[in-house]
């Protein structure tokens, strides 16, 4: 049964990882996506998801502009992350499409009453346009099948601040506003896929030559941390060249900050739970946001006795990430050996 899915991100590296997942499922309708200020300004990210849609003969799908900055707080992005255009080491052609002239907030709601009940959310950046979506649209938390958010840290440092995600520290009150929302009588709690796990999903070069052997690509690469940095791909399917040059600089940042030459596919995870919430065991908990801390401003709390307000999340705490790679490769790359032959 086809799966009809709004995504929301901030594209950057995993998540175009992720957006190339859901283009590689034929069981799968993006009905859009919404671009967010975060990894990079929204005005990068948008062209990033043109980019990706036009190389995968996919322009029918309407990208939407979301606000340039979050609710209060002034942006804040990571070019040493994702690079300075957020495709690390990638130069993706320039994309001769357009955006929706719909703004991101409006086509999430346009979405929801045009899939009422059906539509699934995937956010994998700043939840500021989903919030402006909320604030405009009261309803739309109610008309949502499923949310899927990845974001947060519980039982993990934060990776932004000691205690802070990097989604959820772009936009703190975005990110409150959201859970407060999907706490009220008629919506599902989203399901949110914290550091906790996300950074369990641990992709290393050997997954990468995987993916290239799916596509047939040649000549199949290695990316190594001994390797000139910005060593450039040669492969000969251009989305494998594109995402080993843009995967090189997520292991070269992974490597300097962590001493491993690998790196956290955050976004691909949550995409997959966002079709299939079977691969992840959940606990239910009520999440709040801290907004006012000096230590723990963008910290995500967790009451998972969650009294008295009840839940309004459920958080993924497992899943087999073997499993995931397994899926991940194998689909990306069958879908970039068709696009080599189309």
């Amino acid at each position: 049964m086809t799966q009809r899915l709004f995504f929301d991100c901030d594209t950057g590296i995993d998540d175009s990882v992720a957006l190339l997942y859901l283009l590689a499922r034929p069981d799968v309708e993006i009905v859009g996506i919404a671009s967010t200020a975060g990894n990079v300004p929204v005005d990068v990210v948008t062209a990033n998801n043109l980019a990706w849609l036009e190389l995968c003969g996919r322009p029918d799908i309407a990208v939407h502009v979301g606000s340039p900055a979050p609710l209060v707080a002034d942006l804040m992005t990571t070019e040493d992350t994702h690079g300075p255009l957020g495709v690390g080491h990638a130069e993706l052609p320039t994309p001769t499409i357009t955006p929706s002239p719909v703004d991101a907030a409006d086509a999430w709601i346009e979405a929801a009453h045009a899939h009422d009940g059906e539509l699934v959310g995937l956010a994998t950046g700043p939840l500021t346009n989903l919030a402006i979506a909320i604030r405009r649209d009261p309803t739309l938390p109610s008309r949502l099948r499923r949310l899927v958010i990845m974001g947060g840290a519980f039982h993990a440092h934060g990776n932004t601040t000691a205690v802070s995600e990097w989604n959820v520290a772009v936009d703190p009150e975005a990110a409150a506003e959201v859970f407060a929302a999907f706490g009220t009588a008629g919506a599902p709690a989203p399901i949110v896929c914290s550091l906790d796990l996300t950074e369990q999903v641990v992709m290393t070069p050997d997954h990468l030559v995987r993916l290239a052997a799916a596509a047939g690509s040649t000549p199949l690469e290695c990316p190594d941390a001994d390797d000139e940095r910005g060593t450039r791909s040669v492969a000969d399917n251009e989305i494998v060249r594109h995402l080993t040059d843009a995967l090189r600089f997520y292991f070269e940042f992974h490597h300097d900050h962590e001493d491993g030459y690998f790196a956290h596919l955050h976004d691909p995870f949550a995409a997959m739970v966002a079709l299939d919430p079977g691969l992840v065991e959940t606990i239910p908990a009520h999440v709040g946001v801290e907004l006012t801390g000096t230590l723990t401003r963008g910290m995500t709390v967790a009451d998972e006795r969650w009294m008295p307000a009840g839940p309004n999340a459920r958080i993924a705490t497992g899943a087999d990430v073997d499993a995931v790679f397994d899926e991940l490769t194998e689909r990306i790359g069958t879908f970039a050996r068709s696009l080599a032959h189309r």
